[in-house]
């Protein structure tokens, strides 16, 4: 048996273009929430340590999503 090599994924691969809400020379993506929603819900539900690094980052959401989940927020306490 021959030895097994690691390799390190970077993601789908792409035919150059920009992903899909890219702005030109900027670092941020637009995406539906649906799009990671089950995701970073996985990641925390599992405790990935990885979450845990973009604790800090700034979100951009619509004003109505922010009233549902302050109102969620406020009747989980309850």
């Amino acid at each position: 048996m021959g030895k097994l090599r690691m390799r390190v994924y970077y993601g789908p691969e792409t035919s150059g273009a920009a992903p899909r809400g890219a702005a030109p020379g900027r670092e941020t993506i637009t995406v539906p929430l649906g799009d990671i929603c089950d995701l970073l819900a996985d990641a925390a539900a599992t405790r990935r340590t990885w979450l845990e690094d973009f604790r800090d980052d700034e979100v951009t959401i619509s004003s109505d999503l922010y009233d549902v989940l302050m109102a969620y927020r406020f009747y989980r306490s309850s």
